[in-house]
């Protein structure tokens, strides 16, 4: 096989440019999430450049052109395996106020999927309610005991209830943080049964929603169900529906709608972006455990207006969060999967 130098540099090296200039991307821009058809085309390049380095050695090739190619296949191998050179690492703050609400709105469907079908549990819960109060008893869980009695007569006992200087708070606070993160880790990992055991906990959980607040409005007490509920539930249940989200994102990566890849690497795709969700999730429910432990339990009149806008105030910085932050620096992904 007689080799054509000339012609051969002439015709690949187009290729090793467009190389070179993705890895000069690359270093730019460390924390860029590349697209999948990026990184698949990076990896054709890299090979394409192996080969063709070792046919100038095998050829005896121009030994500058031969030295430059090799600087430039160390260099596409160090990005492909040494994550430091690929920029890959961990920036708290760059994944608090960009990453975690950019990935969020990139699965804004499932998250709207998600709270919609725990909404509806809450409304099939009311309608319960108002068909026939005396269900109530059947659907709550046996530790939500306390809400088997009257709403009024709870009311009356808990505002009459003394102040007890925070005292087993921090236990109780840690309780409702690991149970509310188990909740919404179990929506996310039941996304493997296709969405549908996902989709059940959302609903179960909102009947349960549904219920309550019916029968406390119904009691007269909607004024104490939103000092209750609302300085917590804020970032409680939008950190569920989040974990349903996960959930949800999940199932579609299983039935592998509108792509052809296979399971494992449909998974693969969807790693980072579910330990995002989660993770996001987590913090918000440790935020909430701490709230629900040391103000949302705490009753009285003089206190609920104060509890309701500390809720209302919550709600819209974390509707802005997740609305706004690291818009304008949004990653390039393509929305299917090829």
């Amino acid at each position: 096989m007689i080799l054509d130098l000339d012609q051969f540099i002439q015709r690949e090296r187009p290729f090793w440019d467009e190389l070179q200039k993705l890895m000069r991307q690359r270093e730019a821009q460390p924390d860029r999430q590349a697209p999948l058809e990026e990184v698949q085309r990076f990896l054709y390049l890299y090979q394409r450049a192996s080969a063709d380095l070792v046919k100038l050695k095998t050829f005896a090739g121009d030994v500058e052109v031969r030295a430059w190619l090799e600087s430039i296949v160390a260099g596409a191998y160090s990005q492909l395996h040494d994550r430091r050179a690929a920029g890959i690492r961990f920036r708290p703050w760059n994944w608090l106020m960009r990453t975690f609400p950019q990935t969020f709105r990139r699965h804004w469907r499932a998250f709207a999927l998600s709270t919609g079908t725990f909404w509806l549990g809450g409304l099939l819960g009311a309608i319960i309610m108002f068909w026939n109060p005396e269900l109530k008893t059947e659907f709550i869980p046996s530790q939500f005991s306390h809400v088997y009695e009257s709403p009024s007569k709870r009311v009356e006992r808990e505002e009459n209830q003394e102040f007890d200087a925070f005292e087993g708070r921090q236990t109780f606070s840690a309780y409702l943080m690991a149970n509310n993160i188990k909740v919404t880790i179990t929506a996310m990992v039941l996304g493997i049964t296709y969405g549908v055991m996902t989709i059940v906990v959302l609903f179960s959980n909102g009947l349960i929603i549904g219920i309550i607040g019916f029968d406390y409005i119904a009691d007269g007490q909607g004024v104490f169900l939103t000092a209750w509920l609302l300085p917590h539930g804020s970032w409680e249940l939008p950190a569920i529906f989040i974990g349903g989200q996960a959930g949800l994102v999940i199932a579609r990566a299983m039935f592998g709608w509108g792509t052809n890849l296979r399971f494992r690497q449909r998974m693969a795709r969807i790693r980072d972006d579910l330990l995002t969700l989660v993770g996001g999730a987590a913090l918000m429910l440790v935020g909430a455990g701490l709230v629900e432990s040391f103000l949302s339990q705490y009753h009285g009149p003089k206190l609920y207006p104060w509890k309701i806008a500390f809720g209302a105030v919550q709600l819209l910085v974390l509707v802005a969060y997740l609305g706004f932050c690291g818009r304008g620096k949004e990653p390039e992904k393509p929305e299917k999967l090829r």
